[in-house]
């Protein structure tokens, strides 16, 4: 039977900007913005804000008297509780959540892959992806060590807070494997396909919460196509066909809504 999820309120919202939730809580909470992308839009612009305050208070800390610092700390926790209930006017975006991206307000004109963006550096954990992709075919070709196909969707997302998304029919895994990275376990899984060959499916916790559509990026005969749903990263790579990877990778993005 499953466990009913108690209504998000304004205060989970604070506490999520605070880093105040334990995991599960914040596994409801990124859940609901999924759904809402409007709240996930304003919630994204209070991070940034609430991040640059603490900034220049960090900074003003070296100089300042204690007393001030205080008082300037609790003016800017005003300021974030007054920016989520709407005194925030200046929204940047109000972004539509889409399976294969975002779509922009329209006075900053469409999200999607751009040339700026193609030519971008990609995210580190591509890097780490691609690594991933690499030993995971490394370790396919020995037979001292066998893959382990089997896993738990929801154990996987209870230990680690990474949901695995549903594969399409026809993919079959080799192994399921995880991984430590910086700010906790990472997922790797080695898939085999009958259109794209053999590909990996990587999934992280980068350590910041965004929206980024699916991105291609490729190098030295391996393509990574990665996206980003809240604070879990996602890179399907493989040796395939560009295009084909990132038809693969839309699909997989959507199970995630």
């Amino acid at each position: 039977m499953t466990r009913p999820v108690d209504p998000i309120t304004d205060a989970d919202l604070h506490a999520y900007i605070d880093d105040q939730l334990g995991v599960q809580r914040r596994i409801e909470v990124e859940a609901y913005l999924s759904r809402d992308p409007a709240m996930a839009a304003r919630l994204m612009s209070d991070l940034r804000g609430h991040d640059e305050l603490r900034l220049a208070l960090a900074d003003q800390m070296v100089v300042g008297h204690l007393a001030t610092y205080e008082a300037a700390r609790r003016l800017a926790r005003g300021l974030s509780r007054d920016v989520f209930i709407g005194k925030f006017r200046r929204i940047a975006a109000v972004i539509a959540l889409m399976a294969i991206g975002w779509v922009a307000h329209a006075e900053f004109g469409a999200w999607g892959i751009t040339e700026s963006a193609a030519s971008a550096a990609p995210p580190a954990y591509v890097d780490a992806a691609t690594q991933a992709h690499r030993t995971a075919l490394v370790r396919a070709s020995m037979r001292s060590q066998p893959g382990l196909p089997d896993y738990d969707r929801e154990e996987i997302r209870s230990a680690t807070a990474i949901v695995v998304p549903d594969l399409p029919a026809g993919w079959r895994v080799l192994d399921v494997q995880i991984f430590p990275s910086t700010f906790g376990p990472s997922v790797e899984m080695a898939v085999s396909t009958e259109a794209l060959g053999t590909l990996s499916l990587f999934a992280v916790r980068p350590g910041n919460f965004t929206v980024r559509p699916t991105t291609t990026a490729s190098r030295n005969e391996v393509t990574a196509v990665y996206w980003q749903i809240g604070e879990v990263a996602y890179a399907l790579v493989g040796a395939a066909e560009g295009q084909a990877l990132a038809e693969a990778a839309a699909k997989l993005a959507k199970t995630l809504y």
